[in-house]
């Protein structure tokens, strides 16, 4: 599922470093690197990679994605959930610097990036995007929300019957197409913004797309919309990485301790919930009606 494709069509680099002193949770000090405004913590180079980029930790998303990348462009991320995620694989892998390229969503998920180490971008596991490259264990279930103009009335029992938006080459397009089945034609859009601003002009009725990226609309005062609910998909996002990469099992590993140690509990805190404003698991789940 994703995400928002990118506003973009071109790749941006940079890499995304800022002096300062860092120690390790042994309370060694580290070399004296920082990774945007993350925290980073575990041991600094306890894990082994061979990237892309000698020192540096290549990193594909799409932009924008407030809270998972706060800032528009490669050059302006400094936070985020996903960002600080790679700060810290880079920095237990012992890279003094992550360069974040911006890429469209379904050239990502397609297998048709090359030249980076992992893909960060609310990447649902599919098993045909698995055919094109590789993931990492789950990091995060995801969910498809409902956003809808205020003042509206538009929930389960109506959807078929309203005009609904989705994001271009994601899991939400095609639980649109194959589940909700609606009677007026679906516009796909190449990008988040555009979508939620059709959404707004009245061009569409309906927008579905992934929760933890529609919580963050209702909290911008231009956009008068709100999140009536979400529908369970059973998927989770996942890191992707070029198909047979020679870093998968090391990745793997750093992911997994990131997991088991809490640091990811901790950014999901600190970035999600104060970009979402309000608690996913307390927005009402909705049903599909599956008959005829």
């Amino acid at each position: 599922m994703r995400a928002a494709a990118a506003i973009v069509s071109w790749a941006v680099s940079v890499a995304l470093i800022v002096a300062t002193t860092a120690c390790d949770q042994g309370g060694s000090e580290a070399p004296n690197v920082r990774y945007g405004d993350c925290p980073v913590s575990g041991h600094y180079g306890e894990f082994d990679l061979s990237p892309e980029t000698v020192g540096a930790l290549t990193v594909k998303t799409t932009l924008p994605a407030p809270g998972w990348w706060n800032g528009d462009t490669p050059d302006s991320v400094r936070s985020g959930y996903e960002f600080c995620m790679a700060a810290n694989i880079a920095y237990r892998s012992g890279l003094d610097r992550v360069t974040v390229e911006n890429a469209p969503f379904p050239e990502i998920v397609s297998g048709r990036t090359e030249d980076f180490d992992l893909a960060l971008a609310q990447i649902t596991i599919t098993p045909e995007r698995s055919k094109v490259a590789d993931f990492s264990p789950p990091y995060l279930s995801s969910t498809l929300g409902l956003l809808i103009r205020d003042g509206e009335e538009i929930n389960e029992d109506n959807i078929r019957d309203v005009r609904v938006g989705v994001a271009e080459g994601t899991t939400g397009e095609e639980f649109v197409e194959n589940r909700i089945k609606p009677t007026k034609p679906v516009t796909a859009f190449a990008n988040d913004p555009e979508m939620v601003a059709a959404l707004g002009e009245g061009r569409i009725d309906a927008v579905i797309h992934d929760t933890t990226i529609l919580l963050a609309y209702p909290q911008q005062r231009e956009e008068r919309v709100r999140l009536v609910g979400q529908y369970r998909t059973g998927q989770s996002y996942g890191a992707l990485y070029p198909k047979e990469s020679p870093d998968k099992d090391e990745l793997d590993r750093i992911i997994k301790q990131l997991i088991d140690d809490g640091t990811l509990a901790k950014l999901s805190a600190v970035y999600l919930g104060a970009a979402f404003g309000r608690d996913p698991v307390k927005i009402p789940y909705l049903t599909v009606d599956d008959g005829p």
